[in-house]
């Protein structure tokens, strides 16, 4: 496989600008609909989460499991329990059945009496639920704003300590094309959530912000390797045209870079279809993530330090000092 990476540039960067584009419209579709760029979790809002399930053996011989459960049922519950600005969303138990067994309540923190009130009150309606099924959580606002911060911060010194590291190991137009590459990472990722929180009322939890910081790792890693190789084949052929030297040293790294992502995405599509319901989301944004990280370090990052050294009036750096270049090869 011989790809032709720098003469498609503008397919690429067109292609990414439009996922971009998407993911901020999504953005601000979340703005509008719920004040915030993702839709929030529990962990960072706080109040209380409920998740019922209905109490349905394999025989599935109850009244109640002869029928998904009804929306209009859950609502006139929390409205006689003035919880009427509570969410509600419904789940299957079974996808493939479409049971919508599984009640999920996210609403203002409610106190223990409250809890047994509600869940007695849906009980009467809808029929009795199954304890090992019953899922409640906890999370005070000032604590969910402090895991909010921290998240947020994490995401920042991430990136602020890869810049640092990068400047070390390359030159700047290195390290800033690569951080490039890990926004759009991000960027994408962010996009694809807030589109799925706006349209389907996807939430985004602590896990989320995990899954952001691996992506970050993973994406920069990828890029260090191409541009690795770049800077080899600069050192070995100092006058060949920067647009042969990235294509080769994207072909050079293609299989390993793909063998990695693929060998990567396996486990995580696996935590994917069988981590269940908590780890679905969370191994959905590595995936989405993983395959950005691949994609930008092959298309994007590559393609933007090609572009910047062969527009008119580059002056190349002046090669690295024997010291400077034994610490980047150190690091």
């Amino acid at each position: 496989m011989n790809l032709k990476i720098i003469e498609k540039s503008r397919l690429w960067w067109s292609l990414s600008l439009a996922l971009t584009v998407a993911g901020a419209i999504a953005v601000i579709g979340c703005m509008v609909t719920f004040g915030t760029p993702l839709k929030l979790g529990l962990d960072f809002v706080g109040g209380t989460r409920l998740q019922l399930q209905l109490d349905c053996p394999a025989t599935g011989a109850q009244p109640q499991c002869q029928k998904p459960v009804e929306l209009a049922d859950v609502r006139a519950v929390l409205n006689e329990q003035d919880l009427g600005g509570a969410a509600v969303q419904l789940l299957d138990v079974d996808s493939k059945a479409q049971d919508r067994h599984i009640i999920a309540i996210r609403s203002q923190d409610l106190a223990a009496e409250k809890r047994t009130a509600l869940v007695t009150a849906l009980e009467a309606k809808l029929g009795k639920f199954d304890a090992q099924g019953t899922l409640i959580d906890t999370v005070g606002p000032v604590l969910g704003q402090q895991v909010l911060n921290s998240g947020v911060m994490a995401v920042l010194l991430s990136l602020l300590g890869i810049v640092i590291y990068l400047r070390f190991r390359f030159q700047w137009d290195y390290a800033i094309f690569a951080v490039v590459a890990l926004i759009h990472d991000v960027l994408i990722t962010v996009g694809a959530f807030a589109a799925m929180g706006w349209f389907g009322g996807t939430e985004i939890d602590t896990l989320f912000i995990v899954a952001l910081l691996t992506i970050i790792g993973f994406s920069v890693n990828d890029t260090v390797v191409i541009y690795d190789r770049v800077r080899e084949n600069i050192a070995q052929n100092p006058t060949a045209p920067i647009d042969t030297v990235v294509n080769d040293a994207v072909n050079q790294t293609l299989t390993r870079s793909l063998n990695t992502t693929a060998s990567t995405l396996l486990s995580v599509v696996a935590i994917f279809l069988f981590g269940g319901s908590t780890l679905r989301d969370f191994s959905l944004a590595l995936i989405i993530g993983f395959i950005s990280g691949a994609y930008s370090s092959i298309f994007i990052a590559s393609t933007l330090l090609a572009w910047w050294r062969s527009r008119p009036g580059y002056v190349p750096p002046k090669p690295a000092t024997e010291t400077e270049t034994k610490l980047q090869d150190s690091i």
